[in-house]
């Protein structure tokens, strides 16, 4: 059963969404998506796009979930608020891959990578597309039919299939990350040596501190992914939530606050900090294409 705009007989949440909650965390990422606007325009961080759409998508989401406060039976409010919340992560996941082969390449030390380089953001941001997509369909799956309990199921079971593939690529990723990490330390280049410092804004930043934050930042999506996949999964047949679902204060902390916290992370100790005046990121499109990889490929995943 599809609902209309508004069906005062159906409660789509189990409790009054807080509008003072919402409010607090669309201005948090209001200001950590502007800081990522600047800082993409500043180093042509082309990159950092699909980071800052994710940004777009929690502001758009917690917004819908500041007007769901006394309106718990719109669908079209619950839909937006599910959805945009729901696929940010992915989108932030996608940058991620794509910082750390541009770190990798910066450190001259491609052979390190238990991935070809060549394939590392690829192969990464392809499982994030497929990610992104199945969870997609099962957050439409599930506003579309909140009232046929199977359905909603259906949805939320796909939903999971979604979280699942996402951790376990992310997984992987974290893998390759901390081999890197372990192998350059062991057989140094002469950047990781040098450790080149970025002195502009308020913190220092290395190669090494950059990835830090990476692995800070994955952390966040990973707690709040598996927050989420307890979510769906202790929903039972005879209830719409489990015990995760039916209380707001978790949708704050192990979903707004890890993903603020990740944005916060990424803004301080941002890869083009290290990354503004290495020539040879720059010229990385030029060097797959005569590789023979896909101009356009190139360019869409390696900024």
């Amino acid at each position: 059963m599809i609902l209309s705009r508004e069906d005062s007989s159906y409660e789509l949440y189990d409790y009054n969404p807080s509008v003072a909650a919402a409010a607090i965390f669309v201005l948090l990422f209001l200001a950590t998506t502007a800081c990522h606007v600047y800082q993409l325009a500043r180093a042509h961080a082309w990159y950092f796009i699909c980071f800052i759409l994710g940004g777009i998508f929690e502001i758009i989401g917690y917004i819908a979930r500041a007007e769901a406060h006394n309106n718990t039976s719109n669908v079209t409010i619950f839909t937006i608020h599910t959805l945009f919340i729901l696929l940010a992560p992915p989108l932030y996941a996608s940058t991620l891959y794509m910082a750390l082969s541009r770190m990798i390449f910066y450190l001259d030390k491609e052979d390190l990578s238990i991935v070809p380089t060549r394939w590392l953001t690829v192969i990464f941001v392809a499982g994030d597309i497929v990610s992104f997509l199945i969870q997609g369909a099962g957050g439409v799956i599930m506003t579309h039919t909140t009232t046929d309990p199977s359905a909603r199921t259906t949805g939320q079971n796909v939903i999971i299939a979604g979280l699942v593939i996402q951790l376990i690529f992310f997984s992987v990723f974290f893998i390759v990350a901390a081999a890197f990490h372990y192998r350059i330390h062991r057989s140094p280049s002469g950047k990781s040596i040098s450790s080149c410092i970025a002195t502009d804004g308020w913190f220092h930043a290395t190669w090494e501190t950059t990835l830090l934050a990476l692995y800070v930042a994955s952390a966040m999506i990973l707690v709040r992914s598996v927050d989420r996949l307890v979510e769906y999964a202790s929903a039972g047949a005879t209830e719409r939530d489990g015990y995760l679902g039916r209380h707001e204060a978790f949708a704050y902390v192990f979903d707004a606050l890890p993903m603020w916290l990740g944005m916060v992370f990424m803004a301080v100790w941002h890869p083009s900090r290290v990354l503004l005046f290495n020539r040879k990121v720059y010229q990385m499109d030029t060097a797959f294409n005569e590789e023979g990889n896909d101009v356009q490929m190139s360019k869409i995943f390696l900024g």
